[in-house]
C-alpha cells in the first residue's frame, strides 16, 4: 500500500471509531425529557447572526407575552445567548465556542435564529456549521417540519434524520491527493429506527393514515437501502398506518404534482434528502420565509427559521425589515413541544390571520414593509381579540 493511501486508510478509520463510539452513546440514551416534571423550563434564546437577532427578538416578544404569568410563577425562564455569531465562531475557530455551547446545555429549549456557514471562497475559516453542530453535540436527532396549505390539500410533516448521512462527517472528508477527495455517508441502525419510530409514533398520536419513506435505494444499496429496511421493519409495529416509499427524485416531482400530493402525510427521510425536500415544500406556503422547524432530542430541543442569515440585509441595514414569520412558526412549535398547547394554538391561528387573512401589514424586507418588531406587535394585539 502506497503512501497516500495508507494516510487516507488511517484517516478513515479514526473517523469509524468516532462514530461508533457515537453507536454506543446513542444506545445509553434514556427517554425523552418530561417538561411538566421540571420546577423550571429554561429557554435560551439564541439570536445567532446576520438577520438573526432582529427576527429572534420578534419571536422572544412574542413568547414572553403569551408566557408572561408562567414567567412570574417561576415555572419558565428566558435566557439571552449572544455569542453565536461568525466574528465570535471565526476567533474561536469552532463551530459554537466552548463558553457559548456550556450556556446552551444550561436550557432545556432554544430558539435559534439563522448562522453564517462558510462556503469555499469566503473571508472565513472552513468551520462547521453551527446547526450542524449543535444538532451533534445535543443529539437532536429529528429535525420536524411541518407544512399546510389547506386550500390546496396539502398537510405535510417531514422527519428529517439530523445527524447523520452525507451531513455526518461533512467537514471530515479525505482529500486523497489531487487527483481524488472522498465524503462519507452514514447510516446506522439506532440513528435510522429512531427516527423511523418518531415518525410513526406522530402519525399514531396525530391521527395520520401514512407514512412515506424517501431515499436512493436503488442506487446507494448500503446507505440508503439500510435505511429503508429499518423503515419498513418499524412499520410492521404500527398496523393501522399505511407504509410506502419513494425514491428522492421522483418524490421531487410527486410533490408539484396536483394529483399525487395530497396524499402525503408523514414523511421520514435521511438527512441531505431532507434537506432538500423541506426547502420545496415550503415554497408551497409562500417560502422557507414562512416555515418553522423542530430539532428534537431526548434531552435538549432546538426550533429554528429554515432560511439562512442573509448578511446582505444586514450590509444594507435592511435587518429590521426581514421577515420574522419562520421563526414565529418556530416558536409556536417550542410552545407545543414544552406543554403549552393552548398558547401554540392561539399563535398559530393569530400568525395565520395576519399572515393570510386580514393582511393589515405586509413584510417586504425594504422600507415598503413593516418592520420585523411592528410585525410582532400585529401578531400580538390579534391574539389578544381571540
Amino acid at each position: 500500500m502506497n503512501e497516500t493511501i495508507q494516510k487516507a486508510t488511517e484517516q478513515f478509520a479514526q473517523l469509524l471509531e468516532k462514530q461508533l463510539a457515537r453507536v454506543d452513546r446513542m444506545k445509553a440514551q434514556k427517554d425523552f425529557i418530561d417538561y411538566s416534571k421540571l420546577d423550571t423550563i429554561i429557554i435560551g434564546v439564541c439570536g445567532g447572526d446576520g438577520i438573526g437577532p432582529a427576527i429572534t427578538r420578534a419571536a422572544h416578544k412574542i413568547l414572553e407575552f403569551l408566557l408572561e404569568g408562567e414567567v412570574k410563577k417561576g415555572k419558565v425562564e428566558f435566557r439571552v445567548i449572544d455569542g453565536l455569531t461568525i466574528e465570535n465562531r471565526v476567533k474561536a475557530n469552532k463551530a459554537i465556542p466552548d463558553d457559548v455551547l456550556e450556556e446552551i446545555k444550561a436550557c432545556h429549549v432554544i430558539l435559534k435564529g439563522p448562522t453564517t456557514t462558510p462556503r469555499a471562497g469566503d473571508p472565513w475559516p472552513n468551520i462547521e456549521s453551527a446547526n450542524v453542530a449543535m444538532r451533534k453535540e445535543l443529539d437532536l436527532f429529528a429535525n420536524v417540519r411541518p407544512v399546510k396549505v389547506p386550500e390546496k390539500g396539502i398537510d405535510w410533516t417531514f422527519f428529517r434524520e439530523n445527524t447523520e448521512g452525507a451531513y455526518a462527517v461533512g467537514s471530515e472528508g479525505v482529500h486523497v491527493n489531487d487527483d481524488l477527495a472522498v465524503d462519507f455517508t452514514v447510516t446506522t441502525q439506532e440513528g435510522s429506527e429512531r427516527i423511523a419510530r418518531a415518525a410513526f409514533d406522530y402519525a399514531k398520536k396525530n391521527g395520520k393514515t401514512r407514512v412515506t419513506a424517501v431515499t436512493k435505494a436503488n442506487v446507494i444499496k448500503t446507505t440508503d437501502g439500510k435505511f429503508l429496511n429499518i423503515c419498513k421493519e418499524v412499520a410492521k409495529e404500527y398496523p393501522g398506518i399505511e407504509f410506502d416509499d419513494w425514491y428522492i427524485d421522483i418524490m421531487t416531482a410527486k410533490l408539484v404534482d396536483e394529483k399525487r400530493r395530497t396524499g402525503f402525510q408523514v414523511v421520514v427521510l435521511p438527512n441531505l434528502y431532507g434537506d432538500i425536500i423541506t426547502d420545496e415544500a415550503a415554497e408551497f406556503q409562500g417560502g422557507v420565509g414562512t416555515a418553522g422547524s423542530s430539532n428534537l432530542g431526548k434531552r435538549y430541543a432546538m426550533f429554528e427559521a429554515i432560511h439562512g442569515s442573509a448578511p446582505r440585509m444586514v450590509q444594507e441595514g435592511r435587518d429590521k425589515y426581514a421577515d420574522p414569520c419562520s421563526i414565529i412558526r418556530a416558536a409556536v412549535m417550542l410552545l407545543s413541544h414544552i406543554g403549552y398547547a393552548q398558547e401554540a394554538k392561539k399563535l398559530e391561528r393569530a400568525l395565520d390571520i395576519c399572515m393570510y387573512e386580514e393582511k393589515k401589514l405586509v413584510i417586504t424586507g425594504r422600507d415598503t414593509g413593516a418592520t420585523g418588531e411592528e410585525f410582532a406587535d400585529y401578531v400580538m394585539e390579534t391574539i389578544q381579540k381571540l
